[in-house]
């Protein structure tokens, strides 16, 4: 199946020279700031029913500021792809910075009924419950993400922050020694110690 999908794309590109001079124009565009530019670009190929064209405009909105219609091209992508991750993550980007984290968190959550043990999403859901103060789901979360990778200082950082807010104090010290472990030069990690002791 995956095959098959890629075997599409590849051919399309390849039969479509202006979609693909689209694409390289609109790269080169992103590359010097002219996010306009790089969306006009894409416009002027546009389809409705193309998942690419929609992801790679909501990027580009994205950039430029406008988040509710980057948004709003998220949508459509994840409307033609409901179980890729990629639009999800996305989507995210705007929502966030528009300030709606329940859907920041719901699509956090829709990919992680896909790829329960992505990490990425572990971690960005955990980081939103955090300075929600949602304390409680931010450990969870992390803790997943520290089982898998047990020595990735950001996540061991994070957790060690919640379980210190959790007044968890020993496990809270036994995760930031662990993190200046990893960068022995951690403001956090010796912040949070200090703090603890």
């Amino acid at each position: 199946m995956i095959m098959a999908a890629c075997s599409i794309s590849l051919t399309s590109a390849q039969e479509n020279p202006q979609l693909l001079d689209a694409f390289i124009q609109s790269y080169e565009m992103e590359q010097q700031g002219n996010f306009m530019e790089a969306i006009a670009s894409l416009q002027s190929v546009y389809s409705a029913d193309s998942y690419e064209i929609n992801l790679r405009i909501g990027w580009l909105l994205y950039l430029k500021g406008n988040l509710t219609e980057s948004m709003d091209y998220y949508n459509k992508a994840i409307a033609l792809k409901p179980y890729a991750i990629e639009p999800r993550f996305g989507i995210a980007y705007p929502a966030y910075d528009h300030g709606n984290h329940a859907l920041v968190i719901e699509q956090y959550q829709k990919i992680l009924e896909t790829c329960p043990n992505n990490t990425l999403a572990l971690y960005r859901l955990g980081a939103v419950y955090y300075y929600d103060q949602r304390y409680a789901e931010a450990e969870k979360q992390f803790e997943k993400v520290v089982n898998l990778f047990p020595f990735d200082y950001d996540s061991l950082l994070m957790l060690a922050w919640t379980k210190y807010q959790l007044k968890q104090y020993r496990e809270a010290l036994v995760l930031f020694n662990k993190a200046l472990l990893y960068d022995p030069a951690s403001e956090s990690a010796k912040e949070g110690i200090g703090l603890i002791e």
